[in-house]
């Protein structure tokens, strides 16, 4: 996926100001796809440019004015062109980029006492962000019953499914990591 195509997607919903746009994106796609506000503005500043969307500013009184921006019929081309694109490297679309596993890789360089540290820590980060798909679903439900998409709503309630899969093996997998370590730490001391 890129992020164009996440936005695409979000304003195949509807139209949406940047600040919108970004709300959604951090509220629905961000367990899965990483994007900085200022990379979603200048990712909308060049599929306008190209012609995917547009955008019309709105004049606002008692607040400054904002630009919505709405899909043309080429962003919906090229978003069906992109949906429609068979998944042809399944090791790609699996693999995960963690800094936070490159540490652990080389977390042999570390004191023990540190390493345990920094998975007890990562456990923690594993059950809140497991509590915040709560939020995540309640911003789907909302979204789907705004834009009036109900068959879409399935879909997204996947990728959820797929994140707390996933949160779910880092739990399990840190418990087993943090219980590894202690052990042989025990066996060292006897």
């Amino acid at each position: 996926m890129s992020l164009k195509h996440g936005l695409l997607g979000l304003l195949n919903a509807g139209p949406m100001t940047g600040y919108e746009l970004d709300r959604s994106f951090k509220r629905s796609l961000a367990h899965f796809w990483q994007a900085q506000t200022s990379q979603i503005y200048r990712e909308l500043t060049a599929m306008e440019e190209k012609g995917w969307l547009q955008s019309e500013e709105v004049i606002q009184t008692e607040k400054p004015n904002k630009r919505v921006y709405s899909l043309t019929e080429a962003g919906n081309e090229e978003l069906q062109r992109w949906l429609s694109t068979p998944e042809t490297d399944v090791a790609k679309a699996v693999v995960v980029r963690s800094a936070f596993l490159m540490r652990v890789f080389l977390a042999g360089e570390m004191p023990e006492e540190e390493v345990l540290t920094m998975l007890q820590h990562f456990k923690e980060e594993c059950l809140k962000t497991l509590g915040s798909f709560a939020s995540n679903r309640e911003a789907i439900a909302h979204y789907g019953a705004a834009a009036a998409h109900e068959k879409r709503v399935k879909y997204w309630e996947l990728t959820v499914m797929y994140g707390e899969s996933q949160c779910r093996a880092a739990l399990d997998w840190v418990e087993q990591a943090i219980f590894l370590l202690k052990d042989e730490k025990k066996h060292e001391a006897t």
